[in-house]
């Protein structure tokens, strides 16, 4: 059978083990093929074909549910599931989304796009077979990053409290330095622990021994410490973690051997109540340079398939906001021991690598644990350290309650940087950073800013480490506006001042962060229909610069907004609320994103669709205000004229 015959999973039932070994070759063909065209997910996918593949054959996916977690490792499930054919198209706009959505396939049990979801999604899912009385199997298939995530051991905890609900928990391990070795003898021992036999041993040889006159019930303590030898019978270390906690260890076994995993699962299938199924893999296997670099290869933009390297641009780009903030946190942790980074798991993404390398005592990487990383930080903070935590946008939604909770109500000087805030592309909805700032605005005691570029960033940076309270600054994904930056020296900010980028007497344009540049390029293009914009590079959110606003707005009459976030709540919001509380009643147009979910596509094409560009935006407001820019049209006119 040729992958591109499959429709459906069910189809892999029956095949022998050379037929999956040669549908697991063409799937890393097509995995590999496609993510160097489009960019995507390369190592998760490349280390979990044969696991697919194995525990798709042991299951009825038009009854059972898999959840897999985040979604990064989720490519061979939707090659194996009808979607061959289209998969050309991953993450572009329109095409096959780079994770998995219950709209796209009904074999996307659950959407994900954020990590240690699945095993809470996987046994709600049981319990209600359960209540409903069905019968299908649930699954849960979790990487050892995402395990370190405080909601998956919170569900394991439950899980394993609930030993009459059947679940099946897959531990996709590709860090062997976690794993004990993987052989026929930690194989053999499992089969023979979970044997029919033993099991009877443990379960009805003991009830039966507890009734002996002489016994009144008890087992004797040679017996229970026998049957707690039998239980622990080729458990290692870390699975006797989770077999104190309530769930039936199976493993580590090879996750590139299919018979071996078809076996081990349909085990596990047999086996009452919650089991852990360990399965150690290689992230990147079958292309070797994935396999020698699997954090460079995690995840990559398009490249040369016979190089492994990625296709150099077409001309030089300004260094990234991420790259910019990275060296600039280095330079101020060298001038001051107290500052220190943290960031949860993304440190190359967010510009942390280059301070572990620096500096790497005043560096922490949690893992995937944004609510301890806030905590840790305030804890920190009441001990003397300034703190820098460096965490995605959409990421730091998941400690929402840690930033009022632990650092605003404290008032404690902790740095936030938010990475990726705005649209980011092919990632799609789970990933979009469009609602920080509707969820900052609410937090006590916080200052709250974003740059109009990398320069500004840098002066941003240096005014929250001094400053005595908690600050977040946000910043867009890729490269700055290509402006001189510091190497050192930098100025810090007057908190809660705007800047007046140009005037006029037509209409001010209050633009925040990433929207300064469009707002700028907005105004030009009005000028050439004689409309004069005066624009404000806001700067701050909290505080917002009263004093530069609203006289301003009182004199001209028409505002404009613009900002790259949620509406609702956001920073047009914030304006119309402040210039509604001091009696300033004007019309302002809010510009942004509206109320709606941004899904995958390139950058571009998304503030193209949410009509964010200079041009749409010049449009719009012409469209807005065109009645009230009548007289300065006119005139305009009869000067060409003249």
């Amino acid at each position: 059978m040729h992958l591109s015959e499959l429709s459906h999973p069910n189809q892999l039932h029956g095949l022998s083990t050379a037929e999956l070994e040669a549908i697991a070759r063409q799937v890393r063909e097509r995995h590999l093929e496609v993510v160097s065209t489009s960019g995507g997910h390369l190592g998760p996918g490349l280390g979990v074909v044969e696991l697919t593949l194995a525990l798709y054959q042991t299951l009825d996916l038009d009854q059972d549910k898999v959840v897999w977690d985040v979604g990064h490792q989720a490519y061979p499930h939707k090659l194996l599931t009808g979607r061959y054919k289209d998969f050309d198209s991953l993450r572009q706009k329109g095409g096959v989304a780079g994770y998995l959505k219950r709209c796209e396939s009904s074999f996307d049990h659950f959407g994900a796009g954020h990590a240690s979801t699945s095993i809470s999604a996987a046994l709600g899912m049981a319990l209600a077979r359960d209540r409903r009385g069905e019968s299908f199997k649930s699954v849960a298939v979790i990487g050892d990053g995402a395990l370190t995530g405080g909601m998956a051991l919170e569900a394991i905890n439950h899980a394993g409290h609930l030993p009459n609900t059947k679940l099946l928990v897959v531990l996709n391990d590709n860090d062997m330095s976690i794993s004990p070795p993987v052989g026929a003898l930690s194989t053999y021992l499992n089969r023979m622990r979970l044997s029919p036999p033993v099991q009877f041993l443990q379960g009805n040889a003991e009830e039966a021994i507890k009734h002996l006159p002489f016994l009144h019930g008890e087992l004797p303590s040679e017996l229970k410490n026998l049957k707690e030898s039998m239980k622990r019978l080729g458990v290692p270390k870390v699975g006797a973690v989770f077999e104190e906690l309530g769930f039936t260890y199976i493993g580590p076994i090879d996750g590139h051997d299919i018979a071996e995993m078809v076996r081990t699962f349909e085990q596990a299938h047999r086996t009452e109540g919650p089991v852990l199924v360990h399965v150690a893999t290689t992230k990147g296997k079958g292309y070797p340079y994935a396999e020698a670099d699997q954090v460079g290869y995690h995840a990559q933009s398009a490249f040369d398939l016979a190089t492994g390297k990625a296709y150099p641009s077409s001309k030089p780009k300004p260094p990234s906001y991420s790259k910019v903030f990275g060296q600039t946190l280095v330079k101020l942790c060298e001038q001051d021991p107290t500052v220190v980074g943290i960031t949860a798991a993304m440190a190359t993404g967010t510009g942390l690598d280059l301070l572990e390398k620096a500096c790497p005592n005043q560096y922490f990487d949690v893992g995937i644990a944004e609510q301890h990383a806030v905590t840790m930080a305030a804890g920190m903070a009441c001990e003397g350290l300034k703190p820098v935590v460096a965490i995605y946008s959409t990421f730091l939604q998941r400690a929402f309650d840690q930033l009022i909770h632990d650092v605003g109500i404290q008032n404690l000087p902790v740095t936030f940087v938010l990475d990726r805030a705005g649209i980011v592309g092919a990632d799609g909805p789970t990933h979009q950073g469009q609602y920080d700032i509707s969820y900052f605005r609410s937090i006590p005691n916080f200052t709250v800013m974003a740059p109009k570029d990398e320069a500004e960033l840098q002066r941003m940076l240096v005014t929250s480490i001094h400053h005595s309270g908690p600050s977040a600054i946000r910043i867009p994904r890729g490269e700055g506006e290509g402006v001189p930056i510091a190497e050192e020296g930098f100025e810090p900010l007057d908190i809660g001042r705007g800047e007046l980028l140009t005037d006029g007497d037509d209409l001010l344009i209050v633009a925040y962060g990433a929207m300064v540049a469009p707002a700028m390029a907005t105004a030009g293009l009005l000028q050439e229909k004689g409309v004069r914009a005066a624009v404000i590079n806001a700067r701050f959110l909290r505080p917002l610069d009263e004093a530069l606003i609203l006289p301003m707005a009182q004199r001209i009459g028409r505002v404009v907004t613009m900002e790259e976030g949620a509406l609702p709540g956001g920073f047009g919001a914030a304006v119309v609320e402040t210039l509604n509380d001091h009696q300033v009643l004007v019309p302002v147009f809010r510009i942004g994103i509206p109320d709606v979910l941004v899904d995958h596509a390139s950058p571009d094409q998304s503030k193209q669709a949410l009509g964010l560009t200079p041009a749409q935006m010049a449009e719009r407001i012409l469209e807005r205000y065109g009645s009230s820019f009548q007289a300065p049209l006119a005139g305009m006119a009869q000067a060409v004229a003249v």
